[in-house]
């Protein structure tokens, strides 16, 4: 019996003793070490970025070539593609039919005004025998009217004869100002057919003008430009070409035009180039960009300190070894940068690197350890 009385008080000896052991380890969990981040300053820098539109060039005189008279195609007097002079004979229509209509429709003129001078003297001299009382008056009222009638003769074969000027003319076809001539669309030989035959096109080059559409919200701020001359150095339009290059001349507003397309609350603009060297080609694809009007100095941070959430933005803000959240409002990205509009100060330090295991007030140290070699490193 007393040996049974020693067992149960050694038993509940344990059991107090590895009560009293465990009980501290339950009363609070070891606390989680700090994260260990890498930070960087925030700074104010100079921001010069562009707005970006699709754009097209056009040339600023663009006609089409076609004939007003019927005919076939005797003289081609260009080299395709060049640049033709205004006034330059480039098509000729044959012209022999036209130019027997002209002098037939000369001889006319010629044999009205023989006519009408006849007339004219018969007039005045049977107003002076009429003076006399030496003539019937109705011989001096024929006299009158034969005068009329060959006046209007007259007036109608000189009418004629501008018509078949005119259309002598048409069989020559000029170029109406100077530009480049495209590749003819018809032969030696080819018949032509008044107003429907397409011969050729020609452009303007320089200037040249690029055409894009802004969103009326836009408005106010590109015709606050329009007027404004460009300066030696202006970068306010800079226009980039599909091959990835930009355009090494600067631009001005030409024109806005008059009102807001209803279906798509757009406007064109049009930007006047100088084009020296023929760079620019009527058609061409290319982006227009715009200087920004909040270019200036402004907060910049590296876009990799950036998170997003529901749609919105946050960068963590080391303070006091403690790692705050703050929401951010952002501006346009530059390169491997971002503009930050709002949300922290200059001389903040934002975490760049090992934030993507934090949370809001979570314990930080600066630093990351660096990465054995071969190993990759810790983000």
């Amino acid at each position: 019996m007393k040996k049974m009385n020693h067992f149960v008080l050694i038993s509940a000896a344990g059991l107090l003793g590895f009560t009293a052991c465990k009980g501290p380890a339950q009363k609070g969990a070891p606390a989680m070490p700090p994260t260990p981040v890498n930070i960087t300053e925030v700074s104010v820098a100079p921001a010069v970025y562009y707005d970006k539109f699709p754009a097209t060039v056009t040339a600023l005189n663009n006609v089409e070539l076609r004939s007003q008279v019927a005919g076939f195609i005797t003289g081609i007097f260009f080299k395709e593609g060049e640049i033709v002079q205004q006034g330059k004979t480039l098509y000729e229509i044959d012209r022999r039919k036209y130019q027997a209509a002209y002098l037939q429709a000369e001889a006319n003129v010629a044999s009205a005004k023989a006519n009408y001078n006849r007339a004219r003297k018969d007039d005045e001299r049977y107003k002076r025998l009429a003076e006399q009382d030496a003539v019937a008056r109705q011989i001096l009222d024929n006299a009158e009217a034969a005068l009329e009638t060959t006046r209007s003769a007259l007036a109608a074969a000189e009418a004629n004869l501008a018509a078949v000027r005119t259309d002598l003319d048409y069989s020559l076809i000029k170029a109406p100002f100077t530009g480049r001539i495209g590749i003819s669309q018809v032969r030696l030989g080819a018949q032509v057919s008044p107003g429907t035959t397409l011969l050729n096109t020609i452009s303007s080059e320089n200037p040249i003008a690029v055409d894009f559409v802004i969103n009326e919200t836009d408005l106010s701020r590109f015709a606050a430009m329009q007027g404004k001359s460009i300066n030696a150095g202006d970068s306010t339009f800079r226009l980039q070409l599909s091959d990835g290059t930009m355009y090494n001349h600067g631009g001005r507003i030409l024109a806005v035009d008059r009102g807001v397309d209803n279906q798509t609350a757009t406007v064109k603009v049009r930007i006047e180039f100088n084009n020296p060297d023929s760079r620019l080609k009527d058609g061409m694809s290319s982006v227009l960009q715009v200087l920004n009007e909040q270019s200036g100095d402004r907060l910049i941070l590296p876009y990799k300190a950036v998170t997003e959430q529901m749609g919105e933005y946050f960068v963590f803000v080391a303070k006091d070894s403690v790692a705050a959240q703050q929401k951010v409002h952002l501006g346009p990205k530059i390169g491997d940068k971002i503009v930050i509009m709002d949300g922290i100060q200059a001389g903040d330090k934002v975490i760049v690197e090992g934030f993507q295991r934090l949370r809001d007030g979570g314990k930080i140290q600066i630093g990351i350890p660096a990465a054995p070699q071969g190993a990759p490193a810790k983000k």
